[in-house]
């Protein structure tokens, strides 16, 4: 298949490009620099210039394509209106990718969050949050997969809240990120708070599989690590930092802060199941202890 993507720079979507051509696949990936034109020219993909709220390009590099998938969003989260302007930009994208594909059969396969249940691990099943900081991104995603009775097989693959790779990404990247800046691994509420993870190639994997065969309107978890205390991710940063470990207030976090305090894990059961995904790639815990001082 010839595959268009969105975000084949980053911590998730190096990993997808390199997934797709070894599976086989070529790839057409949008670039906004020299930089990461260069980064994804040396991969082996093709290169579309062009940015994710460059919708012409998007529709672009849709039609030349086989299947599509978007792993692009916003670097800025410093605060909540900055948030709410990149989920609005994938908002625009997500639905301009969405119309180029409309009656073709084609796939498009997008990521979003797992969500938090109350008491217990969130399932494939249970649906994205109506209300709060992420509720844009849940109706974003819910439409694309609404397109399903379009002719589209889209499909939302959801992340954890921390994808990494050698000790980076995500909110256990976050946490080290802030350990760094303020001298303390802290970590908010009492930190018996449970995340769940997933190395970024084992979620490569899953989201070619999601391409290649899920059904249309489907939602997959892309979850390895079911949960883990947010005081043992913080104890690890700090042992390899060398840095005391210690509760600090959620503002410490800014816009992220209620939602590191939240206790989310997640399951991947039915995924695994019906997907035949089976991650082979070191834990957070483990993978953590890759952190250099």
């Amino acid at each position: 298949m010839h595959v268009f993507i969105t975000g084949g720079t980053g911590t998730i979507g190096s990993a997808v490009v390199d997934e797709l051509i070894t599976g086989g696949h070529t790839v057409l990936a949008l670039a906004r620099s020299d930089a990461s034109a260069r980064a994804l020219e040396g991969a082996g993909a093709e290169v579309l210039r062009g940015e994710l709220a460059d919708l012409d390009a998007l529709r672009s590099g849709a039609a030349r394509s086989g299947g599509v998938v978007n792993l692009a969003f916003g670097r800025d989260y410093s605060t909540p209106d900055a948030i709410a302007r990149s989920m609005a930009e994938e908002s625009a994208a997500l639905g301009a990718l969405g119309e180029e594909l409309v009656g073709s059969g084609r796939p498009l396969v997008t990521v979003s969050g797992t969500p938090a249940v109350p008491g217990r691990a969130s399932t494939e099943g249970d649906p994205l949050p109506t209300s709060g900081p992420v509720a844009g991104r849940s109706r974003t995603v819910t439409a694309l997969l609404e397109l399903a009775s379009r002719g589209v097989r889209s499909t939302a693959v959801r992340m954890p809240r921390t994808v990494h790779d050698e000790g980076r990404g995500g909110f256990a990247g976050l946490l080290t990120d802030a350990a760094r800046r303020t001298g303390v691994a802290g970590y908010p509420g009492d930190g018996t708070q449970r995340w769940p993870a997933v190395h970024a190639r084992d979620a490569a994997v899953l989201i070619r599989l999601a391409l290649e065969s899920a059904p249309a309107g489907t939602a997959w978890h892309a979850v390895a690590d079911e949960g883990d205390a947010v005081a043992d991710i913080a104890a690890v940063i700090g042992r390899r930092l060398d840095l005391p470990v210690k509760q600090v207030p959620e503002e410490t976090f800014g816009p992220f802060g209620p939602l590191f305090a939240m206790d989310q894990p997640a399951s991947a059961a039915h995924t695994r199941e019906a997907l035949y995904w089976h991650p082979t790639h070191p834990s957070l815990l483990e993978d953590l202890e890759n952190i250099r001082p």
